[in-house]
């Protein structure tokens, strides 16, 4: 069993012990710890909350609404939501925070509260900080009876969320209705089944054929939307002669396409498209994490933009975006951050954009991608022993090849020409993950198979 508490939230599997997984203990725990954290940071006593469809849901959803309750918390509850739509909620309905109940990707014996700020984003990690610290230091006084919060049923905001999509002057309804696409879907059984259809159907796509899209959270394939996970999308797009697949993740903040050929469009590669489509309308900025790929630069600096990249985590990201004004940003798992709507990964926003470019671009989706830069990723990486220095190991890299470009703000990343690779030790695993790009496949693993040999004979 497990039990992740890191800033961005708290995340763990389904039953077991109190303190080693997500259990309904640890819930009211944490759930405790951020509503008085909201109370003490913004003075408001409200706070947005919304799930995805997985099985452990409702459950969850039921210890955070109440517990919210008993510290004198009025809750709006979006019912069955997605991750950015409850971003957009949160200022929406002048709430303190929200909690989002969805463990992302994770399979289905994972679960999380995602925890957002007055302005529905995620908590930084100063904040993070904060409310882990008032968790392990709990000792709040609950609400006396006529004090208890209220809870308001909303499920307006499906329409509100798919209003504000439409009404972006970059999103054209008619271009794409008149492009009469037809589209597969692959809903992984989760809330999106119930938004992507809907927002599709508003863009004026008449034929769509769904796969997965019962919102039971009985996922049938890992959710994760890699290449192997979503062979049977694949399939769905060729065998009815689709235009292309979408496929999205449990709580619709991650997105990938499927070419008409049944090849996948690359999740590197949606951020790349969409950012392509919108420099093309709107001269400006781009910003990505240190691990996604260099097409996005190219294809910034090609417009006459400047690229930055933030360290791993899309709180890092939305502040770099902030600070250097991008227009458009996000990470390179397919995550599409646009601020004209709000400062977080949206999928549906990303549908409606990239449909848009499409339509507009007037050739298969096959072409679209041919027409970026070709980069490839290999991902690896060393299992860590208690024994190992990594932040000296970190060093004896960096000293070796500081004559190359390289940054140190998450791990160590060494830029090689139009190459690079990227170090860093994860939060939830004991691994060094050593993420590698090329302009193939093979020069990519060569890559990291050169830099792993480095730290062996370091280790050494």
């Amino acid at each position: 069993m497990t039990l992740i508490k890191s800033i961005s939230g708290i995340r763990g599997t389904i039953g077991g012990q109190a303190g080693n997984a997500l259990t309904p203990t640890d819930i009211v725990k944490f759930t405790t710890a951020f509503g008085n954290w909201v109370i003490e940071k913004t003075g408001k006593k409200k706070i947005v909350v919304g799930r995805d469809a997985r099985i452990s849901g409702e459950m969850v959803r039921n210890l955070v609404v109440g517990t919210l309750q008993g510290i004198g918390i009025d809750v709006v509850d979006l019912g069955l939501s997605t991750t950015p739509t409850v971003e957009i909620a949160v200022p929406d309905e002048n709430a303190g925070g929200g909690i989002i109940i969805t463990a992302s990707h994770n399979p289905k014996q994972w679960n999380a509260l995602k925890l957002l700020n007055h302005e529905g984003e995620f908590i930084n990690d100063v904040e993070g900080k904060k409310v882990l610290e008032i968790a392990e230091n709990l000792d709040t006084d609950f609400a006396q009876v006529d004090d208890l919060g209220k809870v308001t049923f909303d499920d307006s905001y499906l329409q509100k969320h798919i209003d504000k999509i439409l009404a972006l002057p970059l999103v054209d309804a008619d271009a794409i209705k008149a492009a009469k696409f037809k589209i597969a879907i692959d809903c992984v059984n989760s809330s999106g089944g119930i938004f992507v259809p809907s927002l599709l159907k508003a863009l004026g796509v008449e034929t769509v054929f769904e796969l997965y899209c019962e919102p039971d959270g009985h996922f049938p394939h890992n959710p994760e939307p890699l290449p192997e996970n979503i062979t049977a999308l694949c399939n769905e797009v060729t065998k009815n002669n689709a235009h292309l697949g979408i496929v999205v993740d449990p709580d619709v903040d991650r997105l990938c396409f499927i070419c008409e050929d049944g090849t996948p469009f690359g999740e590197e590669y949606t951020l790349v498209a969409v950012a392509d489509y919108i420099l093309k309308n709107n001269k400006g900025n781009t910003v990505s994490n240190l691990s996604s790929t260099r097409a996005l630069r190219d294809v910034t600096e090609n417009a006459g933009g400047e690229y930055k990249a933030s360290a791993v985590g899309e709180v890092n990201v939305v502040t770099l975006m902030k600070e250097c004004n991008a227009v458009i940003g996000g990470e390179g798992n397919g995550g599409v951050i646009y601020p004209e709507l709000h400062y977080g990964r949206d999928a549906l926003v990303g549908i409606a954009l990239f449909l848009t470019h499409l339509a507009k671009y007037g050739k298969a989706i096959s072409v679209l991608r041919a027409s970026y830069p070709s980069y490839f990723i290999s991902k690896n990486k060393i299992t860590l022993t208690p024994e190992m220095d990594i932040d000296k190991l970190l060093l004896s890299v960096e000293e070796k090849y500081k004559s190359q470009p390289h940054s140190t703000i998450d791990g160590l990343k060494i830029e090689f020409d139009k190459q690079w690779v990227h170090l860093r030790k994860s939060n939830t695993e004991p691994i060094i993950r050593i993420y590698s790009e090329s302009t193939s496949e093979t020069a990519a693993e060569g890559l990291a198979n050169k830099i792993i040999e480095d730290i062996k004979l370091f280790l050494k």
